[in-house]
């Protein structure tokens, strides 16, 4: 059975040059049959979410600054939030901000026993981050787009936009501990067990973040693991296994 989501976008600090992606990666996850973004719509900072929100099925919510210095988005997304909780439409949230106020809400929403999804910018304190099940980059999403450029002879070719991090020896750690926890007597590891557990030791791991488009090419490409590919029970697909290289 699909997952329904609410989708709750604060809009006072989330770009809206993001949404295509944004709902694109959603869709991976569930299916947002809620899409609420908050702000004060009489502000010309949110001129540009005006144009794309029919596009997207996004409902504006209009929540005034009663107070100056006040955040009462924050407030008003908190309320709705716990509102669509108790009207137990959904199985998830997806909370669109890069603001640590929003922990709380991300630590009750899981209390209940929802699975929350984060989405905001690098710059999004850990407090929210690891209070959501899993958190995704904006700045990984737009990378993912292509652009076009020209080499040394003439040629054109495609290029990929990248701003990612390095791979430090504190992540070659948090992988490595990860593969031995899970490992089978001869020390390998059903990559998908591995990376739920990566998911759930640090929601916002992703592969995307170091240039890769999925979990294998990045363990692939540190010398220190061995990847193994076995035939599953469909002949069409590969098990992919990985261990500690000995």
């Amino acid at each position: 059975m699909e997952t329904n989501l609410a989708v709750l976008i604060d809009g006072d600090n989330i770009p809206s040059a993001y949404i295509k992606e944004m709902m694109e990666e959603i869709a991976k996850y569930g299916n947002p049959t809620i899409k609420r973004i908050y702000g004060d719509w009489t502000k010309p900072h949110l001129a540009k979410w005006k144009n794309v929100l029919l596009e997207n099925a996004i409902n504006p919510i209009q929540q005034y600054a009663y107070t100056q210095g006040k955040n009462a988005t924050d407030s008003a997304m908190i309320i709705d939030a716990m509102d669509i909780l108790y009207s137990n439409k959904v199985d998830g949230f997806c909370l669109v901000s890069s603001d640590s106020d929003f922990t709380k809400l991300a630590t009750r929403l899981r209390e209940a026993g929802m699975k929350v999804y984060g989405i905001g910018e690098k710059k999004t304190p850990d407090p929210f981050i690891v209070a959501c099940d899993r958190f995704i980059y904006l700045e990984i999403l737009k990378d993912s787009d292509e652009k076009d450029t020209v080499d040394e002879t003439g040629k054109t070719k495609k290029q990929k936009k990248k701003n990612v991090d390095k791979i430090t020896p504190k992540v070659i750690k948090l992988i490595s501990t990860t593969i031995s926890d899970v490992a089978d007597e001869d020390g390998w590891a059903f990559l998908g067990d591995v990376g739920s557990l990566l998911q759930k030791k640090q929601p916002n791991f992703d592969s995307r973040n170091y240039g890769y488009d999925k979990l294998t090419p990045l363990i692939s490409s540190i010398p220190k693991f061995d990847v193994e590919s076995r035939p599953g029970q469909n002949s069409r697909f590969k098990l992919i296994y990985v261990r500690n290289k000995k």
